[in-house]
């Protein structure tokens, strides 16, 4: 399958779906401490970058990996690139300057960080996974690949000012 075919899918079979060389992958529901951890994080970024016009957050965006159709948990698009996106497409034609993603359940890490590293090789400036069970956040980037503990910065250069400590986030959960 091709992402143009991945974009004419109804519905009930594109959500909760990815591409992934060329094959329909099922991805299931998520649990609730998922969904709490993302939109916490979605409005506390939100906020900041839309105050200090960076750019545009996002959840649950699918866009175009080298071919193949992910969407992170959440995505930051730079100011730069925020005129790329095209609203009526389900795929966006470019990927995120960060992408975000969320380990919830017991098993679900190494598929996430693989993940990681596919973005990055397309392109992605910065990837943070966060892994609730572990309370720690790994983040990629050209620079490093760290593993950050509940007491340290979610913080991102691509994000000028904006930080929040890991534990703050996950505590809320």
């Amino acid at each position: 399958m091709t992402i143009e075919e991945f974009e004419k899918l109804p519905d009930e079979l594109a959500i909760n779906h990815e591409l992934v060389d060329g094959k329909l992958i099922d991805l299931g529901g998520n649990i609730g401490n998922h969904h709490r951890l993302r939109d916490r994080l979605l409005l506390l970024t939100s906020l900041h970058v839309e105050r200090e016009n960076v750019g545009l957050m996002i959840s649950e965006q699918d866009f175009d990996f080298d071919g193949n159709v992910f969407g992170p948990d959440l995505s930051f698009i730079g100011i730069d690139k925020v005129p790329l996106c095209k609203g009526k497409l389900r795929v966006q034609p470019f990927v995120p300057d960060i992408a975000i993603e969320i380990a919830s359940e017991p098993g679900m890490l190494e598929d996430i960080l693989k993940k990681a590293v596919r973005y990055r090789r397309s392109g992605t400036k910065e990837v943070w996974v966060f892994s609730i069970e572990n309370r720690v956040a790994f983040l990629l980037n050209e620079n490093q690949r760290v593993i950050l503990d509940e007491n340290q910065q979610f913080r991102s250069d691509l994000i000028p000012g904006f930080s929040i400590r890991i534990g703050d986030l996950l505590d809320r959960l």
